[in-house]
């Protein structure tokens, strides 16, 4: 692989330049360029524009956003540095130079570091080490494309970070729209972005499903019996109670009834054992 050691000063027309096969940025501010053009207007180019020679010219490598602006500025000739280095090279220092100076948005880095590892059949861990990004990074970088193009427009338009987007890519593609939908509405902030969707994916019980939760809990077991209608079993014992009256027992009944309970008490003498008490038996 060649290195940007060897390089030279000249001075180009724009016109001998052309744009890189493997050009990393994709979209150009209009308004930013006509800003820049008035600026090299009036003091030229500060940072010369990197170029790489080519059969039918040079070949842009860095600086193609100060050559649209020169071109718009009217600038006949721009001062370049031409290095000596094949294709390959140029496109890992394009993008190189791209992340450290970050004049790219972080869905125009994954999908150009993307390209390179296809077109050059690189490693993950190949690209990392070329471009000075851990593994992690790299492959941090690269999921970003699965969110799809038409909301990665909407989230570089809405100047969202690259952190939203992350965040994003934690839930389904179909419920991604109405997130991102929220996070643009609202303005949240990544920390904010990243709690909503934690709530998306882990939603509290409402209020009233808890209102019932506390209610049950408060409330006293329900107890099953033997007879499922009250009135049948209390007819059934008042019945066995009139039969034990009517004998010769010696017994004491009491009924006593309340929103909540039916109480019946009764007692009875035991005969076989004077020595001994009477015992209360109480059905509630």
């Amino acid at each position: 692989m060649h290195t940007l050691t060897e390089k030279k000063l000249l001075m180009l027309k724009p016109g001998q330049i052309r744009q890189a096969k493997n050009q990393p940025r994709k979209s150009f501010d209009e308004g930013k360029l006509k800003v820049l053009a008035n600026s090299i207007a009036l003091i030229g180019i500060v940072q010369p524009i990197t170029v790489r020679k080519c059969k039918d010219g040079y070949e842009i490598i860095s600086g193609e956003r100060r050559l649209r602006a020169a071109i718009m500025a009217g600038l006949r000739r721009v001062p370049c540095v031409v290095h000596k280095t094949d294709e390959r090279t140029a496109a890992f220092y394009a993008i190189a130079e791209n992340l450290q100076h970050s004049s790219l948005n972080f869905f125009e880095e994954a999908q150009s570091i993307n390209n390179l590892i296809i077109r050059y059949r690189l490693t993950v861990s190949e690209a990392a080490m070329r471009l000075g990004l851990t593994q992690g990074e790299l492959i941090s970088k690269l999921k970003l494309l699965r969110i799809d193009q038409g909301l990665q427009k909407r989230i570089i338009t809405a100047q969202l970070t690259e952190r939203h987007a992350r965040a994003l890519l934690r839930l389904d593609e179909e419920d991604r729209e109405d997130i991102l939908s929220l996070i643009i509405a609202d303005n949240l902030s990544p920390v904010q972005t990243e709690e909503a969707v934690t709530r998306f994916l882990n939603p509290e019980p409402t209020v009233e499903k808890k209102e019932d939760t506390d209610k049950e809990q408060r409330e006293e077991p329900k107890r099953k019996t033997f007879i499922g209608d009250t009135r049948i079993f209390c007819n059934s014992l008042e019945k066995l109670i009139a039969t034990i009256e009517s004998s010769d027992a010696d017994i004491e009944f009491r009924k006593n009834e309340s929103s909540k309970y039916i109480e019946y008490k009764f007692k009875i003498k035991k005969d076989e054992n004077p020595n001994e008490s009477f015992k209360q038996l109480k059905i509630c």
